[in-house]
């Protein structure tokens, strides 16, 4: 799951360029990546979406954005080329860069893969670059227009048929494709290289990414995406892509230090001073993320203080009515319990100066699974007022509290 946002840039010919950016939903990003989409595809591919969706997951932030003429982006498409292909990427580079974070991943698929290639030098924060299925020279789409050449040179333009869709090619394109090579820019490249084909791929031919590998110096990596097609098609070879594209970017990209979250007590909490809720929660051996919703101010990167007190008391309550089931050998195969928290004025409980007082209530819906009478339904319910948790939220409880002062602070 990602937070998802639509934002859009203008390119260097003021165009306004389409993109959805993709954020972890808990943590903040270890570093952003820009996608590059397939010859006439858009962002919202199945590629695409299933590549940030892993990315995302992994902690790393994804731009994907419509090249100009395709998708939600101005421009005419036939007015474009692979040279403005590059100039779109740099200026989503720049968007990046002035209002989140520079790119340091850049990720191209198809035609798109073979544009991050001729970019990257372009964009000195990238450290990695990534190709899925990526021709070795640009020139390689022109097969897909083969059968309109002898149209667009003798009257300038052709109506061509790729995939389920029209589109107009003008002479400028096949000039442009024709004029680009790509060999130069891979051996110069700088950054860390990333191949991913798939030896069936009927589109654009294993042999193109044997040429980039050739080309490139290390540190470059292939993977095969044995029995994936061209436009990764099947969801699951689209997350296996994104899986490995998360898992190797994480050498190349800078290591941040944070100092080990230690402590002998059962539960510590760690605020680190740049976040404004998001808190660091261990519990013996396990670690998960608190924060507050972003209605006051939170990420919302975890569940908030009273939600983890919800938590402990739905855990619990399951806990007990199974073991008191299994005690009793009772046929509970599942039990559910929804727990929702408020303040609320009873008028019953009055402070000392008359006024109401407010008190914590938590609302509790709990789903019986199984071959049970009322008898043993209404009894489990009892049980549930007895579990720990429930006790302990019901009963005297004291908080003690005492300052550990640091060395560093003496």
């Amino acid at each position: 799951m990602s937070k998802i946002t639509k934002v859009f840039f203008q390119n260097h010919l003021g165009y306004e360029l389409s993109a959805r950016l993709e954020l972890p939903i808990d943590q903040h990003p270890k570093a952003y990546a820009l996608f590059a989409h397939c010859f006439t595809c858009s962002k919202n591919t199945r590629a695409a979406r299933s590549i940030s969706q892993c990315l995302t997951k992994n902690g790393i932030a994804v731009m994907r954005f419509d090249f100009a003429g395709l998708g939600d982006s101005e421009g005419d498409f036939s007015d474009s080329n692979f040279s403005s292909n590059i100039d779109d990427i740099t200026a989503a580079a720049q968007y990046l860069n002035k209002n989140y974070n520079a790119p340091a991943i850049l990720i191209g698929h198809s035609l798109g893969g073979a544009a991050v290639l001729a970019a990257a030098n372009m964009i000195p924060t990238v450290k990695a670059v990534v190709t899925v299925g990526a021709p070795s020279e640009p020139a390689h789409v022109q097969h897909l227009i083969q059968s309109a050449s002898e149209e667009i040179e003798t009257t300038g333009s052709a109506k061509v048929q790729i995939g389920q869709q029209s589109f107009n090619i003008k002479k400028q394109f096949l000039e442009d494709i024709n004029q680009q090579t790509l060999q130069n820019k891979i051996q110069h490249l700088g950054k860390a290289l990333l191949i991913l084909h798939a030896p069936q791929d009927r589109i654009v031919s294993i042999d193109n990414a044997e040429k980039i590998y050739v080309a490139a110096k290390h540190p470059k990596s292939f993977i095969s995406l044995d029995k994936a097609d061209h436009l990764l098609s099947n969801k699951a070879d689209g997350h296996y892509v994104g899986e490995v594209i998360a898992s190797w970017v994480m050498r190349y990209l800078p290591k941040v230090a944070v100092p080990t979250l230690k402590s002998s007590a059962q539960v510590a909490v760690r605020l680190n001073q740049a976040d404004a809720f998001t808190s660091e929660v261990k519990a013996r051996k396990h670690h998960f993320v608190a924060d507050e919703p972003e209605s006051v101010g939170g990420y919302d990167f975890g569940p908030s203080p009273y939600e983890l007190v919800s938590a402990g008391l739905g855990a619990c309550t399951v806990m007990t009515l199974h073991m008191y089931a299994r005690r009793k050998k009772w046929d509970l195969q599942e039990v559910v319990c929804h727990i929702n928290h408020h303040k609320n004025y009873e008028e019953a409980l009055v402070a000392t100066d008359g006024k109401p007082q407010k008190i914590d209530v938590f609302s509790r819906t709990i789903t019986l699974i199984g071959g049970l009478d009322d008898i043993q339904k209404a009894r489990l319910l009892e049980i549930a007022d007895r579990c720990p948790v429930h006790r302990t939220l019901h009963g005297k409880v004291k908080v003690k509290t005492k300052l550990f002062v640091a060395a560093n602070d003496m």
